[in-house]
Parts: structure tokens; C-alpha cells; sequence
């Protein structure tokens, strides 16, 4: 696979840290770009101003609890949309509350994990990710602009 752009949504400077670590122990061929906020995410996917010029993501990391717009309507807006519904999203939250995991799959979320406290578990989630994700499944490549 050619190389990957990820979308991460997070609101956590810490995390957004520890994931960008994750991705490169893991050694992802990727390019990481990230958003802080629902509303951020919302125009990045759209590529509203003042992202009109970004590319399309291949995935999407989304953090369930975010300022202006939660994770769950992120997902919402992004499913139910023609031009990006096709993205596989990853919901990555510390939340593991049944009805956060069912609203996310409910609104087809391709995937919830619940991300782990240890810094360890962390890197062997996104290993996980890793293997799954860009190595045995196949992520739309030409997607549409």
C-alpha cells in the first residue's frame, strides 16, 4: 500500500503526542495530519475553509468526547455524507460505555478501541491497527477531491 493519510481527532495534546509516537514505533507509512475539534473535523472532511486545499484522508482516528461537536456527530456528518461516507473511521476514545459503543456503530463506525492507559498497550494497539488496517485490508487509495 501506497502511503497513508490519517486523520486524527483529538483534542488531547497528550494524546495527540502519544499517537504520533504509536504510529512511528509501529513504523505506519504515513502522513498524520491533525484536527482538535469537531467543527475542525467537520471542515477538514469537507474541506471547508480554510482546509479547501487537504487531501482526503485514507482513515480517520476520531476521539468521541471533543469541544463544538462531539465524535459521535463528526461520525454522523461524515457517514452520512456521499463524497467521504467511504472513509473507515476508528472511533479511539477512553470512554467504554455500552452506549458509546453501540451510537458509534450504530452510525457505522468501522471500528471502537478503547485507548489504553499504559503507554505499552498503546503502541501494541496501534501495532494492531497497523497490521489490520494497512496491511490486510484494503483502504480506498483514489479517493475523491
Amino acid at each position: 500500500m501506497k502511503r497513508v493519510h490519517i486523520l486524527l481527532v483529538e483534542d488531547n495534546e497528550g494524546d495527540i503526542l502519544l499517537t504520533r509516537e504509536a504510529l512511528e514505533e509501529c513504523q505506519f507509512d504515513h502522513d498524520l495530519s491533525v484536527v482538535r475539534d469537531g467543527k475542525e473535523a467537520i471542515q477538514f472532511l469537507l474541506r471547508e475553509e480554510p482546509y479547501t486545499s487537504v487531501r482526503t484522508p485514507n482513515l480517520v482516528l476520531l476521539d468521541i468526547n471533543l469541544p463544538k461537536k462531539s465524535g459521535h456527530e463528526v461520525l454522523k456528518t461524515l457517514k452520512t455524507t456521499d463524497e467521504i461516507k467511504h472513509i473507515p473511521v476508528i472511533m479511539l476514545t477512553t470512554s467504554s460505555s455500552e452506549s458509546d459503543v453501540m451510537n458509534s456503530y450504530k452510525n457505522h463506525a468501522n471500528c471502537f478501541i478503547t485507548k489504553p492507559v499504559d503507554i505499552d498497550e498503546f503502541i501494541r494497539a496501534f501495532s494492531m491497527i497497523n497490521k489490520f488496517w494497512l496491511h490486510t485490508a484494503v483502504l480506498p487509495t483514489n479517493v475523491p477531491v
